[in-house]
């Protein structure tokens, strides 16, 4: 049995926490896009200034993402959260204060944080429940993406009643009562047992593998289309007609619909022979919702929200489950988690910006969307390619097949409850 099973009420705490903890993933990001009018009013910034608040975050949940393996080996997985989970409120703590100092840098702070812990979060499935990957990927992405649907349904009414400074740091709030829950796994007997994940790996070894760049290429791309539409989905509606509530709902609306994806889809998809139907379904359903904004915002939109959340929904599901079935062991998953998370959110963190740059350029929101589209498209044939079938690396010892799974050092599990 693995050191990490644990029962009765601590398991239940187990779960609590890390499920408070998921839905801390997005709330900092998701609930700042409703306030961007707001905020470039206020500040006097350009739709590129503007757009790059989302890209600073999404930047350093790429390149702050290998700093979740090496606080892992020293740390242990479970305070390697709970680091993410205090230095997540005091970025969004120093985003909302006042200055364009404060603001950037803030959001850096928020953003290394939330990158420490989307890495982190695979390897801790395979590390509490490694019998049940799939349904607790569906679990801590579902609370991510409610996360998401809530920050983005209430930012606008609490801006409106206490002003945009105040709406976007309450998430400081929420961020540490998960710390509060998250902290008795992070101490005593049990945090011990639980301890470093294993050896550190070596990510020019893990860079040879053709799996790695694959599952990298679909991370980036899905988190890319993803991104566009959470950093600017409601000023285009707002551009359309709509009002900042009703564009904020909507955001919500999309956010929310993704929940019915992360719910089924991971479950489903986790027990197929392969995932390349769910990755096509998922990505042909995103370019719909594109088109639905692009050629008839204001007609169904609540329609073109849902179809878009679903699809938005399946992609990251199927995105984070792949890492974890990639990888035997917890120190294994949390290093391709942080190669694939880091290099892909290095490529969304572009797609905000350069968004913003169309937009500015064109005067207009038909080169934006389309260029999204084009992205999609892209998305669907790598993740058809990321989705293939591959033998399942607990099971892989010593066949020829097993080149598709990452060559991660000594991938071998820790213990046996670990298969």
């Amino acid at each position: 049995m693995s050191s990490s099973v644990v029962s009765g009420r601590a398991r239940w705490l187990l779960l609590g926490g890390f499920v408070l903890a998921a839905l801390n993933l997005r709330p900092a990001l998701a609930g700042l896009s409703p306030l961007l009018p707001a905020i470039m009013e206020d500040l006097g910034l350009r739709p590129a200034q503007g757009g790059a608040i989302t890209t600073v975050m999404v930047l350093c949940l790429g390149l702050c993402g290998p700093l979740a393996p090496a606080l892992a080996a020293r740390l242990g997985l479970d305070r390697t959260l709970l680091v993410g989970l205090l230095l997540l409120a005091a970025g969004i703590a120093v985003r909302s204060a006042d200055g364009l100092v404060a603001l950037y840098g803030g959001a850096a702070m928020a953003g290394t944080a939330i990158a420490i812990m989307n890495v982190a979060m695979p390897g801790l499935v395979k590390q509490h429940f490694p019998d049940r990957v799939g349904p607790l990927t569906a679990v801590y992405v579902s609370s991510l993406v409610c996360g998401a649907a809530t920050a983005s349904a209430v930012t606008v009414p609490l801006a409106a009643a206490a002003g945009w400074r105040l709406a976007a740091g309450a998430g400081a709030v929420f961020a540490l009562a998960a710390a509060v829950l998250w902290a008795p796994q992070t101490f005593g007997a049990r945090a011990r047992r639980a301890g470093s994940p294993g050896r550190g790996r070596s990510y020019r070894v893990l860079l040879r593998s053709r799996t790695t760049w694959i599952v990298m290429a679909f991370m980036g791309l899905q988190s890319l289309t993803f991104y566009i539409m959470l950093a600017w989905l409601p000023t285009i509606f707002q551009s359309a007609g709509l009002s900042a509530e009703e564009a904020g709902y909507l955001l919500g609306l999309t956010n929310l619909a993704q929940i019915a994806a992360t719910l089924t889809v991971p479950v489903h998809a986790g027990r197929a022979r392969t995932q390349v139907p769910h990755v096509i379904v998922a990505a042909l359903l995103t370019i719909i919702g594109y088109l639905g904004v692009l050629l008839a915002p204001t007609t169904v939109p609540w329609l073109w929200m849902i179809v878009l959340g679903v699809g938005q929904g399946a992609s990251i599901a199927l995105a984070l489950l792949i890492i974890t079935l990639r990888a035997p062991d917890p120190a294994s998953v949390t290093a391709l988690s942080a190669v694939a998370q880091s290099a892909g959110y290095v490529l969304a963190a572009l797609g905000p910006l350069a968004v913003g740059l169309l937009h500015q350029r064109s005067g207009g929101w038909t080169a934006p969307l389309l260029a999204g589209l084009g992205v999609c498209v892209i998305q669907c044939v790598v993740g058809a390619v990321a989705g293939r079938p591959v033998p399942d690396p607990r099971q892989a010892t010593g066949r020829r097949d097993t080149e598709d799974v990452p060559d991660v050092p000594d991938v071998r599990p820790t213990d046996r409850g670990a298969r």
